[in-house]
């Protein structure tokens, strides 16, 4: 383990929070996996921590002033951008995050940062208010929808007093997070992998919609997951509780109607496709042009059928075995079951029906496996009925093991056929 980062080169910004002292905890880690790690500090950093401890720990020079050239040979920030595997700026203060956002460059660290072309790590730190700000919420997602990867803040205790979100996370989880992104399996590098998320809509009107509970929160994890194990991800959203990760290609498709066609097009192209969104069986049978007006006391809706998607894969993947599926692409699919009761017979009936590879299935009935919660609790099916059931944990952690038994399935040639019908990708 010790050698886990050797030959990478990770340059470590630190702004002037008072979490800048976790900094130097950061830098013995990394050096200690074998990386070579260069240093930038902002002037507000000096004040919380000596450029000389940083120094010391990263046994190399430590750049505060852009302006201080110590080799005539180079210009120090666009070398250090260059040579850069990963940026990491820990901790990330609300006004480096800004210019970050907008492209400002007026020290060391924001021209290295503006400079270099390689993964960038934030990992937030500041008052509570300050992260909720919709400023600093703005900033966040606009490097978000850019590829900046982040570090989730902690909860507690803060430096002002204040109790809540906005606590550097610590270093070990710095440091799981950079190992995971430069040196960790990537066991679906190469693949191309489709993730749907959300709750689809279907409006009655401009301003009415028939939806359904689901954040979406699922489908970021999962998609969160494969793109660390190296995959091509398409991510395609309905309506979902706040942004997409970072690094993934998202497809926007807000009616079941558009989540089909998004899906189906892509298919015949994926190895791997993961129905997480919560698709509306039914939508209106008139969508009316114009905000409707109050009327009588009862009002009738005429609802039809939507298109069935995780169907329509099946059907395709039997269509695709019948005729022997030569040249063409089977991908290994994974459904979703949101049930109130009774949820094992639910899902072996859908796993089969719809000729699914593996079937997640969880009671939302129960605390802490609802829609909108950051934790989940899962059973996962395959052919031969349980294969997993996951306590309560984190979505991210029960996305990785969804993942790890998916891709252990896909690459078996001894992996039972979905639903009985056809070979698994």
């Amino acid at each position: 383990m010790s050698q886990t980062l050797t030959g990478k080169t990770i340059v470590l910004g630190i702004t002037g929070g008072i979490a800048a002292y976790k900094a130097a905890t950061l830098c013995s880690r990394l050096v200690g996996l074998g990386a070579e790690v260069r240093v930038a500090m902002t002037e507000g950093a000096t004040k919380f921590i000596a450029p000389l401890t940083l120094q010391t720990l990263s046994r190399h020079p430590v750049a505060t002033d852009v302006f201080d050239e110590r080799d005539a040979s180079v210009v120090q920030h666009i070398d250090w951008a260059d040579a850069a595997d990963l940026v990491v700026v820990a901790p990330a203060t609300a006004n480096m995050i800004a210019k970050m956002a907008h492209g400002l460059a007026d020290d060391m660290l924001s021209t290295t940062l503006l400079a270099t072309t390689a993964p960038i790590l934030v990992a937030p730190a500041m008052n509570v208010h300050m992260l909720a700000h919709p400023a600093v919420q703005d900033n966040l997602d606009t490097l978000a929808r850019r590829g900046v990867r982040f570090i989730e803040s902690g909860t507690g205790q803060l430096a002002c007093g204040y109790v809540g979100k906005g606590r550097l996370a610590e270093p070990d989880e710095i440091v799981a997070a950079i190992v995971e992104l430069l040196a960790g399996p990537r066991p679906l590098a190469g693949r191309r992998v489709l993730i749907t998320a959300g709750g689809t809509i279907e409006r009655l009107d401009p301003v009415r919609y028939i939806t359904n509970d689901s954040s979406g929160k699922m489908g970021f994890a999962l998609a969160e997951s494969a793109r660390g194990l190296g995959a091509d991800v398409t991510l395609v959203c309905a309506r979902t509780d706040g942004p997409p990760p970072p690094g993934v290609r998202v497809v926007s498709a807000e009616s079941a109607e558009e989540m089909y066609e998004a899906v189906m097009s892509r298919v015949p192209e994926t190895d791997f496709v993961v129905k997480a969104a919560a698709v509306a069986d039914y939508r209106p049978a008139r969508r009316q042009s114009s905000k409707m007006k109050k009327g009588p006391e009862q009002l009738t809706l005429e609802l039809v059928r939507n298109p069935d998607i995780l169907q329509a894969i099946g059907d395709w993947k039997q269509a695709g075995a019948a005729e022997g599926g030569a040249g063409r692409r089977t991908p290994f699919v994974v459904g979703f079951a949101a049930e109130t009761g009774d949820t094992e017979r639910y899902a072996l009936d859908k796993l089969k029906r719809k000729r699914c590879d593996l079937i997640v299935a969880n009671d939302v009935s129960q605390a802490g496996a609802g829609f909108g919660t950051d934790t989940n609790i899962v059973s996962v099916y395959g052919d031969e009925g349980l294969v997993a059931a996951l306590p309560l944990q984190s979505k991210r952690a029960a996305a990785d093991r969804i993942w790890q038994l998916a891709i252990e399935r896909a690459s078996s040639p001894a992996a039972p056929p979905a639903g009985g019908k056809g070979p698994n990708a």
